[in-house]
């Protein structure tokens, strides 16, 4: 069947599916398959040291696909500067940029002219047309069932994404609680022209930063067994619920503030937990998708269940 969108034609991609950026995970090997599989893939920038090293991380994924794939910049959760990323993308060629957190304007102007597509994850619909103010080629659009960092209204995907749709005139993307073939025509249902995926993506054989522990955690969790953390700060983000995050809810609770918080929320405990297999020593972020993961397949495995899927809802809606 034609699976073509306006995402996909925007992104020169087969199937209107999009990989998550996925922080201290979102590598070479799995944005090229996802790539390779007719979807999106992304390459994480800030998770990397330095500039140079994701100089390193494109060549790499260039090498393991001819297919594009874009560049992540999560620009609201590091001090350091995020330009010098942007600029080192640009030398090794990069063509689709996504933005998450923070004012994106500063990344706008830095690829004023370079015919790069631009697309911002939001999640309120002021957000969304202020992107596309901004001159955004698309948006992404987070619910609150999603995993990592989420919006402040609580709004569900089911009600967030028609509403931005009807709020702006660039291609919408559904995020949030997506994980299959039934997410995927749902959320065309609704007015999106695609899907972004975070959670499902952890749980696939190339997604080899993610330690099996953090994979089978996933498979074993429920729609249950995600909390949401940092709202003290102004930064809900959702996580599998363990004993770390509970000390973090119990500190929040006491309002010991980002001070009393930082080595608990800090990028070192995430990797304790998603790059080491350290329950009790770190959180990993997880959507409530997790309910609808039973296995660790290949991506490629993944789309053709996922298509599969879609087809079959597609032929009993034309019956």
């Amino acid at each position: 069947m034609n699976w073509e969108t306006k995402i996909t034609k925007l992104l020169d991609i087969r199937y209107p599916i999009i990989q998550g950026g996925l922080a201290h995970l979102a590598y070479a090997d799995l944005a090229a398959a996802v790539s390779n599989a007719g979807g999106l893939g992304q390459v994480t920038a800030m998770s990397l040291k330095n500039p140079e090293l994701l100089k390193e991380e494109l060549r790499k994924t260039k090498a393991m696909t001819k297919h594009p794939f874009a560049v992540n910049f999560a620009i609201g959760s590091h001090d350091r500067p995020f330009i010098p990323y942007v600029e080192a993308a640009l030398e090794e060629g990069m063509s689709i940029a996504t933005i998450t957190g923070g004012n994106p304007k500063p990344v706008f102007d830095a690829l004023e002219g370079t015919g790069v597509k631009i697309i911002v994850l939001v999640a309120a619909v002021r957000q969304a047309q202020k992107a596309e103010e901004l001159g955004a080629d698309a948006v992404i659009v987070v619910g609150q069932e999603g995993g990592g960092h989420l919006g402040r209204d609580d709004l569900g995907t089911m009600v967030l994404v028609p509403r931005v749709v009807d709020a702006v005139n660039i291609p919408v993307v559904a995020s949030g609680g997506i994980g299959d073939g039934r997410g995927l025509m749902a959320a065309l249902s609704l007015g999106a022209e695609g899907v972004e995926m975070g959670t499902r993506f952890i749980a696939v054989k190339e997604c080899v930063g993610a330690n099996d522990v953090y994979k089978q955690s996933l498979i074993d969790a429920t729609e249950r067994d995600t909390v949401v953390i940092k709202r003290s700060l102004g930064a809900p983000a959702r996580a599998l619920s363990n004993h770390w995050t509970d000390k973090i809810l119990e500190m929040e609770k006491q309002q010991m503030g980002y001070e009393g918080l930082k080595d608990y929320i800090s990028g070192y405990s995430n990797k304790k937990y998603i790059h080491e297999g350290n329950k009790d020593e770190g959180y990993a972020w997880a959507g409530q998708v997790a309910g609808l993961i039973q296995d660790i397949p290949t991506v490629s495995e993944l789309f053709d269940k996922m298509i599969g899927e879609a087809d079959q809802i597609r032929k009993k809606w034309q019956q």
